[in-house]
């Protein structure tokens, strides 16, 4: 199993810390993994397994745990009684119902440290807020990132030594599902594999969870949101396009289906931010994929769609690097990307190439409006174009990927 670093180590940031600690993310991006690598790492640092409770909800060994009340029991059970503290890493707990009751029992009961894992963002919702208010914290789990491709590639293919950018153009094309990453699958086994994957989410996750009934017209949502990738859009804007194509949907249906294609991570909104207005639009937001091989899988890999494709795999490495992510509006021109974090900033264009003077004004123009002090980068497939222009850094993806910000 390989180590995803860069999770364990916020988990490791809040071991014996008064919070429960979710992880979260669409199905198969890693998190169980991640759970047990943790679960090797408490026993590294001296934890005994007698002091560790581990649960996977998706096996049918546990299946009898789907209650507070059995799940309660069964741990209370199992927790040895001393002065040690105890562990719990529960896997998927969204299968137990009223699981929330149970969590916050076992904290006023036991002294426990738990590590919960699920796969619906509603787990963060107002009745987990009620029973844990100030007692949580999330960390999101996406698909490999580029880093984390390039290892996964040299773990399984040792004597292979791709140049950088040309392994790029493999992750470009394939997505970063660990599942296809683990022997060398062509694209058709590839999209296969994930077109499996996204069949199983939006059964279990979307379709079951929020009881949607026409689950042909949430497949032509989803097509919908998948095609207009990059594209500012409105649930408006959507019913329009279903009325034209004389299939009726209000606006309401099309805002449920998008939150419920949020909460089960196939999607990610990305509100609007008025640079000069300095306030968040309520309107004309963007939607992007947790992982680009979601669009292959079902609707095939098209070129015309690469400017969109790259904005969503660099949208995807700032969100993994715990920045709060905008679309920019500076009077009539677009920012593909306002980054914060913690007093920092940074602002992102993004374009497939630097092919004409027109595009170079049109992309390096917005940020060089922007006068604060803060880094701003142009990030495109372009290997001609070389110079940065009055502190706006040209710079290739494969390398911002991997570079620190």
């Amino acid at each position: 199993m390989i180590e995803r670093d860069f999770y364990i180590a916020q988990l490791e940031n809040f071991i014996d810390k008064p919070f429960v600690k979710i992880i979260t993310g669409i199905r198969r991006s890693g998190k169980s993994s991640i759970l047990i690598l943790f679960k090797e790492r408490l026993i590294a640092k001296g934890v005994s397994p007698k002091h560790i409770v581990y649960v996977n909800f998706e096996s049918f060994i546990y299946s009898d745990l789907r209650t507070a009340e059995n799940l309660y029991n069964y741990i209370s059970s199992k927790l040895e009684v001393s002065n040690e503290k105890n562990y719990l890493l529960l896997d998927e707990i969204q299968e137990v119902e009223n699981w929330e009751k149970c969590v916050n029992s076992l904290l006023v009961d036991f002294d426990v440290d738990i590590y919960l894992t699920g796969s619906n963002s509603h787990l963060l919702s107002s009745e987990l807020a009620t029973f844990l208010a100030g007692r949580y914290v999330e960390i999101p789990v996406f698909t490999l990132s580029f880093k984390e491709y390039l290892r996964f590639r040299s773990n399984f293919f040792k004597s292979e030594e791709p140049n950088k950018k040309e392994a790029f153009i493999r992750y470009l094309r394939l997505g970063g599902f660990p599942a296809i990453h683990i022997a060398d699958y062509n694209e058709e086994s590839a999209y296969k594999i994930v077109y499996d994957i996204y069949s199983s989410i939006i059964l279990r996750d979307t379709v079951q969870r929020y009881h949607i009934r026409d689950v042909e017209l949430l497949e032509r949502v989803v097509r919908y949101v998948f095609d207009n990738i990059g594209n500012t859009f409105s649930g408006k804007n959507v019913a329009d396009y279903f009325k034209s194509q004389q299939r009726k949907i209000d606006i309401n249906t099309v805002y449920n289906y998008l939150n419920a294609l949020e909460g089960a991570y196939i999607i990610y909104r990305v509100p609007r931010y008025d640079v000069k207005g300095k306030e968040i639009l309520k309107t004309q937001e963007k939607y992007y994929l947790s992982d680009i091989s979601l669009l292959y899988a079902t609707m095939g890999y098209k070129d015309r769609m690469v400017a969109g494709v790259l904005e969503n795999i660099v949208f995807l490495e700032i969100k993994r690097r715990n920045y709060a992510v905008y679309t920019g509006k500076s009077d009539s021109r677009e920012i593909d990307f306002i980054a914060e974090k913690q007093g920092k900033k940074l602002y992102v264009q993004v374009a497939y190439k630097l092919e004409s003077r027109e595009t170079v004004d049109r992309e390096f123009s917005p940020l060089l409006d922007i006068r604060d002090q803060y880094p701003k980068y142009v990030v495109t497939m372009d290997d001609f174009w070389k110079e940065n222009v009055e502190g706006v850094q040209h710079v290739h993806i494969s390398d911002f990927l991997l570079m620190e910000f």
